[in-house]
């Protein structure tokens, strides 16, 4: 971070910034941690083209999670465009390593946030990323068609245009359709936070859990397990304190696997071929 900028956001905040320490905070985006003698603050900084966009469809998200009343997420002071790019300032929350305790909560809570229902269609009211691939949210009242149209051919088609996959490799729309409306049930759109692997969630030191980076939609609940369980999983208590608010109804490994396969298109787009062969196996076995 460059004192320009240091010294603008300490004016934008009314504090004086004594230390900044790099951290960990993704692959697109620079983190820092700011501190003053009485506060700490979370400071990403993306100075790609869209990195103003970024954040402010993060806050939009962050928001949106935050009005359900359901789970906690950090409080966002700042989200500010750059000559190029832009910058987002949040609360700085301390995280703790996570007992079962703090999963089971976390369970609870994330199907609280699922029991927000208060959209009849499936999307949300704007577009934002998944990374920093454009994610695309038009309403449907169909969910298999929603699905496929708006997550699962946008993916294909960048994995074609880029070379990563080739025509044969890719279904149809009609084959997509058919399988996902057999396996998908008819279900309530519920507020997801899109993008929910281990390294977006994190419990503070008081034992709180809170939602990072999120992709948020309207979606169906599951999409958002599918997703806890693609890169090792959360804890048991979560999965079993989760499963207490919504009883299984069948075809969940199937619709895993599918639900997974929009994650593996980002990844295969986002990273290279390390991803193809995950990809195309749940294409090969499904469509």
């Amino acid at each position: 971070m460059n004192k320009n900028l240091k010294e603008h956001i300490a004016y934008l905040l009314c504090v004086k910034i004594e230390r900044i320490q790099s951290v960990s905070g993704g692959d697109i985006s620079e983190a820092y941690l700011l501190e003053t003698e009485t506060e700490r603050f979370f400071c990403k900084i993306n100075h790609g083209e869209n990195g103003y966009e970024l954040f402010k469809a993060e806050k939009i998200g962050l928001q949106a999670i935050a009005q359900s009343k359901t789970i906690s997420v950090p409080n966002i002071l700042l989200c500010e465009p750059l000559e190029k790019g832009g910058f987002l300032v949040m609360d700085y929350i301390e995280p703790k390593r996570p007992t079962e305790t703090d999963y089971e909560l976390l369970g609870h809570q994330l199907a609280a946030l699922h029991h927000n229902t208060t959209q009849d269609k499936f999307g949300f009211s704007s577009d934002n990323y998944i990374g920093n691939l454009e994610q695309s949210n038009s309403n449907n009242t169909q969910w298999a068609e929603f699905y496929v149209q708006e997550r699962l051919v946008p993916q294909l088609q960048l994995a074609k245009d880029t070379g990563r996959l080739n025509d044969n490799q890719i279904p149809s729309e009609n084959q997509l359709l058919t399988t996902c409306k057999n396996l998908f049930p008819n279900t309530k759109p519920s507020l997801l936070h899109g993008d929910l692997w281990s390294g977006n969630h994190l419990i503070s030191e008081n034992g709180t859990p809170y939602l990072i980076d999120p992709a948020v939609y309207f979606g169906h609940h599951e999409v958002d397990l599918a997703m806890t369980r693609l890169f090792g999983g959360f804890g048991a208590s979560f999965y079993k304190a989760y499963q207490e608010h919504f009883a299984p109804i069948g075809n969940e490994k199937e619709r895993t696997d599918i639900y997974q396969l929009y994650y593996l298109l980002v990844h295969l787009n986002l990273f290279g071929n390390s991803y193809k062969a995950s990809v195309t196996e749940i294409l090969q076995r499904y469509f």
